[in-house]
């Protein structure tokens, strides 16, 4: 888009003779006549100012006059001339090159050698010349006083038309050809061609690199003549000349002069028509334009008044690009301009439909979000106390406003210009578009760019007052703490947290922009991480959408699990309505609930188990897992299903155990016992009522019971055998005898109540297996003796038992005397008892006596066909025998027997158990004799040892010390050979073992 870039002046006009060549020196003009004279120009205003030239940097915008003629200065016309300002020289092309010094114009050097010389570069950071002359380049250097140094002389094709230092190599037009000269080895590499029509041009960039000419069309190339870009500057009208000043090009077309941008695409700046134009040069601050007769000046419109021009026209991004050419000390100037250009580009865009270029200018300006979120009612923002978005930019434009006057002095168009939100904003029509598809996804991205720094400095900011906090008041409270961070997310937040309110702003705004969109996932997600979403405004609005996934997420991000629980149970319960396998079913299930009870184990152990109560019944072993898992302690979990849910306690208890037998405490162990105890005894009552109760029958929880009275220990048996009713349950009541030692009265229940001899057997397995894997346990191996005696003797054992379990369920305080405790059971039998003990004397019994009648004489016999002739179990007896003779003591048994066993019945006992014994004696025969023999080897050696001869001579050394042994006491060693001093011995042995004991050595 045209604007004005630069404005003309004619500073003279009505020069003669006709000017050849012309170039500036500070504010001065040097012109160069056809007459061969030399004529400087300076304003009319330094007339009466006679301060020196150098003082004056830059020309003026104003008439110039004619100051000095100096006549003679060049004999023939000059060519080219121009101003080495770094030096302080003036360099002339005529009938050869000549330095002048300025600004006496004193000539310091005349280059013979380009005499004929029709084109030169000049390199003012090296002080390099290079020029052509017929078919050779010449390179001189500038020695920095009053001569130049001849460097190098090429030769090249043909002769040169145009040439520029690119680095350290020459570019060069020979022909149709561009060539870049390597100035090192003379080597010339091809470029590309040049026009067939138009005159070559090779135009220097202050970058170092090139702008080649192909007919109406600039090429940019590297120092190695690569091509840069694709992009080329495209001219009307193929140019003779084109000089750079930055940000443009101006180039001299045969009508006018063409001013075009730098910046891609290059497009057309300013055209000024001007005529007959012969010089087009560059200045500090100006380009000078020469004709025949007169000089005009062409001097940059301020930068400032540019970009108001180009805003004003609409053309944003030349006027964006403007604004990073203004000086560094006009940084708030600039910053102030390119806010406000960006803002309305993006207003620009925004109401054309380029909705996501326009949120790129909306983030270039860095305006608050709450400025762009007004383009967008329909979007429910939180409460804030901040100060609303549009009062800011009001402010930040006057600033600009001022910044812009006091530094460029142009008009307020810019500022002034009328916006068009007002407009939108009135138009009903243009809200929807704003609500639509496209409009949304460029918020979106918008937002999600500006997120990460918000929520940064939020995060920052919360971490400074926990600090703070933690500093001031050490004790804070959990439950402080925990609201704060539960109310991150609310409207109504504490003052002097802006950066949180912001991001509450903008995740309240990205959640809705991404439900509109029908992004739920991507809404998910957002909850999922850290975010400040006002919890009211999205409650609402996740509930009317039934996003519930997304809702759940929001309460546990701040915190409200008792609210995203409860809706959890209420989406669980609904999910059960629903017979059809739905996406609510699948969501939604008890698992679900476990799942988010995790987490909050450690910290909120009360609220896992309110809410683990509607899934314990559905889900026992996941939530059991959840108690586990969560190291909640058990007593506590106990005590909480003894009140809110006793009909699971025993399930848990049940399942706990399983799971993790020894975690459960003693404790609990007999709480789980009791349960059953309890349900079996409401079961056997009610049997017994309706006259069905069996001793045979089995209910599951009897079989629970029984298995965990087996298998646990952790219960109190006597507690539990005062439960029991003294006519039944006699199993379980054997179990508890047996956890109590009372071995007699639980095999006593097997055989005489029960009448199952093979679990007392089996008890008496378990018994036996006990002790001898437990070598600290009590010795029981006479258990199988007392079966043995209550099969031979039932009479009496059964009035033993009876008058025992009377005892035992009258005494509510009396503990239970134990088997082996020393403690006796007063029968008939006393002198049996004593018998017996003299019987088992003999070898160490593993069951105290008298705890059971150990022994029957033939007395007893008599007694007990006295009692009543009760049949002795003889064939039980017998079997017992014969299936664990290697576990009985043999003469034991034998002496308990009555006297008229007949020795045939005995053979499957006595058979067995005399040839272990005859093998063992054979046995241990032989290995008497292998000891004798091993202790008859051992003396002899012994014996020759001691025959053993050591001879000490006058030579003998000792081995510790080395000196001669001599008629010291002298000690050997086993080997016979080696000798030492009974001293250095001794030594030797004290040092070892002081060694032995230092903890240095044990290490």
């Amino acid at each position: 888009m045209v604007h004005s870039a630069y404005d003309s002046f004619e500073l003279l006009g009505n020069c003669s003779p006709k000017i050849d060549a012309v170039a500036s020196y500070g504010s001065k003009l040097l012109l160069c006549c056809s007459d061969g004279s030399l004529k400087i120009y300076g304003p009319e205003s330094s007339e009466s100012d006679r301060s020196p030239p150098s003082d004056h940097h830059a020309l003026c915008k104003e008439p110039y006059e004619l100051e000095r003629t100096v006549s003679g200065f060049s004999k023939k016309p000059i060519l080219s001339m121009e101003v080495l300002a770094s030096r302080e020289l003036l360099l002339s092309l005529s009938e050869s090159i000549a330095f002048h010094r300025l600004p006496n114009l004193e000539t310091i050097a005349v280059l013979t050698k380009a005499k004929g010389a029709n084109v030169y570069s000049w390199d003012d950071r090296r002080g390099f010349l290079c020029f052509a002359r017929q078919k050779r380049i010449c390179i001189f250097r500038h020695d920095g006083g009053r001569g130049f140094v001849e460097v190098k002389d090429f030769g090249v094709p043909d002769t040169v038309k145009s040439m520029s230092w690119c680095g350290e190599n020459i570019c060069i037009a020979i022909r149709k050809e561009y060539m870049i000269l390597n100035t090192t080895n003379g080597a010339l590499s091809e470029v590309f061609p040049s026009g067939r029509i138009t005159p070559p041009l090779v135009i220097s960039l202050p970058s170092g690199e090139l702008l080649l000419g192909k007919e109406n069309i600039g090429v940019f190339v590297d120092q190695n003549g690569k091509l840069l870009q694709a992009d080329r500057i495209c001219w009307s009208e193929a140019p003779t000349t084109v000089i750079i000043q930055k940000p443009y090009a101006i180039a001299l077309l045969p009508r006018r002069l063409e001013i075009r941008s730098l910046r891609v695409p290059y497009p057309l700046i300013q055209t000024v028509v001007l005529q007959n134009v012969r010089h087009l040069i560059p200045s500090s601050n100006a380009v000078i334009v020469a004709l025949e007769n007169s000089v005009f000046g062409f001097f940059p419109v301020p930068l400032g008044a540019q970009i108001v021009q180009l805003t004003a026209s609409g053309d944003f991004e030349e006027a964006l690009a403007l604004c990073k050419l203004l000086p560094p000390e006009d940084s708030s100037l600039r910053a102030a301009k390119e806010g406000s250009i960006h803002i309305r580009y993006a207003h620009y865009l925004f109401d054309n439909g380029s909705y996501e270029e326009a949120m790129e200018h909306f983030l270039a300006s860095q305006v608050d979000i709450t400025y762009v979120l007004s383009l967008y009612p329909s979007i429910i923002l939180p409460k804030t106390t901040m100060i609303p978005e549009p009062e800011k930019l009001v402010d930040i434009s006057s600033d600009a406003s001022y910044l812009s006057r006091g530094s460029s002095g142009v008009s307020d168009d810019m500022e002034s210009s009328p916006t068009h939100q007002s407009e939108l904003d009135e138009n009903a029509a243009l809200e929807s578009k704003k609500m639509s598809h496209n409009t949304l996804m460029a918020l979106i991205k918008f937002l999600q760019k500006k997120r990460g720094s918000i929520i940064e400095k939020a995060t920052s900011e919360g971490t400074e007052e926990v600090v703070l906090d933690a500093v001031g008041d050490n004790f804070v409270s959990y439950d402080s703490t925990r609201f704060r961070k539960s109310n991150k997310g609310r409207g109504t937040i504490a003052i002097n947290s802006g950066a949180r309110e912001m991001a509450a702003i903008l995740d309240t705004a990205l959640l809705q922009a991404l439900l509109l969109t029908g992004q739920s996932s991507a809404a998910l997600e957002l909850l999922k991480g850290l975010n400040y979403c006002d919890v009211k405004i999205c409650e609402e609005i996740l509930q009317k959408r039934n996003h519930y996934a997304a809702l759940l997420e929001l309460y546990k991000s701040n915190s409200m699990h008792r609210e995203a629980l409860k809706l959890l149970q209420q989406l669980v319960e609904e999910s059960k309505l629903n017979q059809p396998q739905t996406e609510l079913t699948q969501k939604f299930n008890p698992e679900s609930i476990i799942e988010y009870l995790k987490p909050l184990c450690g910290t909120d152990p009360m609220l896992v188990l309110e809410f683990s109560m509607l899934v314990l019944e559905s889900c026992p072993t996941l939530t059991i897992e959840l108690f586990l898992s969560g190291n909640i302690p058990a007593d506590l979990v106990n005590s909480y299903l003894k009140q809110h849910a006793p009909s699971m306690q025993g399930r848990y208890l049940e399942l706990m155990l399983a799971m993790n037998e020894n975690g459960i405490s003693g404790n609990l162990q007999n709480e789980m016992v009791q349960i059953y105890l309890s349900e079996v005894l409401d079961w056997y009552t009610d049997l017994s009522a309706q006259q069905k109760w069996e001793e045979s029958i089995y209910s599951p929880t009897r079989k629970k019971l029984l298995s965990a009275l087996e298998s646990i220990s952790g219960y109190n048996p006597d507690t539990l055998l005062k439960r029991l009713p003294p006519d039944a349950l006699y199993e379980e009541r054997a179990i508890l005898l047996g956890k109590m030692n009372q071995h007699e009265l639980a095999l006593s229940l097997y055989v005489h109540k029960l009448h199952v001899p093979e679990l007392a057997l089996a008890y008496c397995d378990r018994v036996y297996e006990y002790v001898v894997h437990q070598p600290s346990a009590k010795s029981s191996g006479n258990i199988y003796l007392t079966l043995l005696q209550i099969y031979l003797n039932p009479r009496k054992t059964t009035k033993n038992f009876e008058k025992q379990i009377t005892n035992l369920v009258s005494s509510q305080n009396t503990s239970i005397p134990k088997i082996g405790a020393g403690t006796s059971v007063k029968t008939k039998g006393g002198r049996t008892t004593k018998k017996i003990a003299a019987i088992e004397g003999a070898e160490d019994m593993r069951m105290s006596p008298s705890s059971t009648d150990s022994g029957r004489s033939d007395g007893d016999a008599e007694e007990s066909s006295e009692e009543g002739g009760s049949s002795i179990m003889l064939d039980k007896a017998l079997d017992l025998l014969s299936r664990r003779w290697d576990r009985i003591n043999g003469a034991q048994a034998l002496r308990l027997l009555p006297r008229e066993t007949k020795l045939q019945n005995l053979l499957p006992f006595l058979g067995p158990l005399l040839r272990k014994s005859s093998e063992a004696y054979r046995n241990f025969s032989v290995i008497k004799s292998l000891r004798q023999s091993e202790n008859l080897q051992v003396k002899d050696e012994l014996y020759n040892h001691r025959k053993t001869a050591v001879k000490v001579t006058s030579d003998s050394m000792c081995s510790l010390c080395n000196k001669k042994i001599g008629t010291s006491v002298f000690a050997v060693y086993p080997n016979g050979k080696t000798l030492v001093h009974f001293v250095c011995f001794r030594d030797s042995q004290s040092m070892k073992a002081v060694a032995k004991g230092s903890p240095l050595r044990k290490r």
